[in-house]
């Protein structure tokens, strides 16, 4: 038994206490808290996108202004593929300090790095012992990582402070960010296109003006968001699970939901605190025998391959917007720098506003009322059949009409959106056990940046066998193949609309156990 203000506390009553907390939680009214840390977390979504796919833009701007054209394939591969190395280690090594350490411990860092290294890229230029595309390709793995460290951290923050019955929309929304991140890198490249028309038309090398400011407006929203983020209080979740402390964890529930404090809670933050038998914290031999267990490994792969076959297609496009459009002969201009660049931005803002944004909050509105799963089915079965069809009519669409080739791209990207590339972010921050739960998301998420890696790689080195984006039609092809393994791995997901997030990790079974344990440890 444990002591608490002259009260005598079994391991049951213990646990009671913990599941009333966490129901305050999981049914309370949504509320201004909850729209706050969707802000913060979004606005770090949208910096993300903002800062992976302005580089997109940037490279044929690079091309112009130091090659006299096009940047050679190893550096435009090099400038690329950098972010998604960099994201990689973020979500791996964010994801299990955000375990191992307390998620608000982490929460903010990761936007410094990115704000960093995002002024580090602007400012970059040519040196004695570094080039300037060396210098970008050491920046961009930097801000990967903190790109990488907001994944699991914004998923699981909000996942564990979200009502159960909106945890799916406030997850999606959050992530739906990024589709204005996209955006906006458009919207922000035609301004300072048109601002700098007349310098460019002079004289081509005037797009290094235009690049170095893209690419440092993406550290504006990061520093309106930091502040916030490293304010924002650690989950009731983390607290009982982890820390182990009940009656902090029921202090910080009430003043999150601004409920007055019971008899039990303490307003001293020096009382001893009361410590739960039925938690425990997580080990790698702990770690090891929970998904030792099929029921659990099974749902750590589906999510896991999901996550790696949506983005080698996602990716695989969405850092080849250009190349893909010019092949079409929508972008590229010969002889003309600015109108290539200037085709380049719009076809990026088109293809957004048709796809991408539509998409992220299609899923968002009825991510609560469809679930996850038949959201992630749908997009994946729909993406398998518009790869094919612009992969094995490439040529006939292509000549038909450009207006059809893009219409069925954006298409494309809107399937993806209210699809896998949305489901694929919520459903790790709901499956996992709180002890693992940012570890486990972060895996599916590196697993994700692995399929973008391969995606860059191949895209670079496969897109002009047989001559300049001859290729093309071939990639959409293995696109789609990506789309059906997406698919079927699917089945191995469960369903989380409506369940809470010790229903799905099988915490309650594992509190009950424990419970067993130390009554029967007390007898003896």
């Amino acid at each position: 038994m444990s002591a608490y203000n002259g009260t005598k506390l079994d391991a049951q009553e213990l646990n009671e206490r913990r599941r009333e907390a966490l129901a305050k939680i999981d049914n309370a009214e949504f509320g201004w808290f909850h729209i706050r840390a969707c802000l913060v977390a979004g606005v770090g979504f949208f910096t993300d996108a903002y800062d992976l796919f302005a580089i997109n833009l940037v490279t044929p701007m690079l091309g112009i202004i130091y090659y006299g054209g096009t940047l050679p394939s190893d550096l435009d591969l090099g400038i690329k593929v950098s972010a998604s190395v960099g994201t990689f280690l973020g979500q791996i090594g964010f994801g299990y300090l955000a375990d191992r350490l307390g998620r608000k411990k982490m929460y903010g860092i990761e936007l410094m790095i990115i704000i960093v290294a995002t002024l580090g890229q602007a400012l970059s230029g040519n040196g004695y012992t570094i080039s300037l595309p060396a210098a970008l390709i050491v920046w961009r793995v930097i801000v990967g990582v903190g790109i990488g460290g907001d994944y699991p951290l914004s998923a699981v923050i909000t996942s564990e402070f979200a009502t159960t019955n909106r945890r799916g929309a406030m997850m999606a929304a959050v992530f739906a960010m990024q589709g204005f991140g996209y955006l906006t890198t458009g919207i922000v490249a035609v301004i300072l296109l048109a601002a700098f028309k007349s310098s460019i038309i002079a004289n081509p090398q005037n797009l290094d003006y235009v690049w170095r400011i893209l690419i440092g407006f993406g550290c504006l929203p990061a520093l309106v968001a930091v502040y916030f983020r490293l304010t924002i209080p650690e989950t009731p979740r983390y607290v009982l699970d982890i820390e182990n402390n009940l009656n902090k964890a029921e202090r910080d529930v009430s003043i999150v939901l601004k409920e007055n404090r019971n008899h039990l809670q303490s307003s001293d933050d020096n009382e001893v605190p009361i410590h739960n038998p039925a938690t425990a914290k997580g080990s790698f031999s702990d770690f090891c025998n929970y998904f030792s267990k099929w029921q659990n490994f099974k749902v750590l792969f589906g999510t896991s391959m999901a996550w790696f076959a949506l983005d080698v297609a996602f990716y695989g496009i969405g850092l080849n917007n250009s190349f893909i459009l010019s092949s079409i002969k929508f972008s590229s201009v010969k002889g003309d720098n600015f109108n290539t660049c200037w085709n380049a931005a719009v076809g990026q803002i088109i293809v957004v506003l048709l796809g991408s944004v539509p998409g992220y909050w299609a899923t968002v509105f009825t991510i609560e009322r469809l679930g996850r799963i038949r959201i992630q089915l749908l997009g994946f079965f729909m993406s398998f059949v518009l790869f094919c069809a612009l992969g094995f009519g490439y040529n006939q669409i292509k000549n038909t009409s450009a207006a059809l080739f893009v219409f069925l791209f954006a298409l494309t990207q809107f399937f993806q959106n209210f699809g896998p590339n949305a489901t694929t972010f919520v459903i790790p921050g709901e499956v996992f056990p709180t002890r693992y739960r940012s570890t486990g998301h972060g895996i599916a998420a590196g697993s994700g940046k692995l399929g973008a890696i391969i995606a860059q790689v191949g895209f670079s080195q496969l897109k002009d066998r047989g001559g300049p984006n001859a290729f093309i039609p071939h990639l959409l092809e293995i696109f789609a193949a990506f789309m059906l393994i997406g698919f079927c791995v699917t089945f191995l997901i469960p369903e989380t609309k409506g369940k809470t997030l010790e229903e799905l990790s099988n915490e309650d079974d594992f509190a009950a156990r424990r419970i067993h344990d130390v009554a029967s440890n007390e007898e003896k």
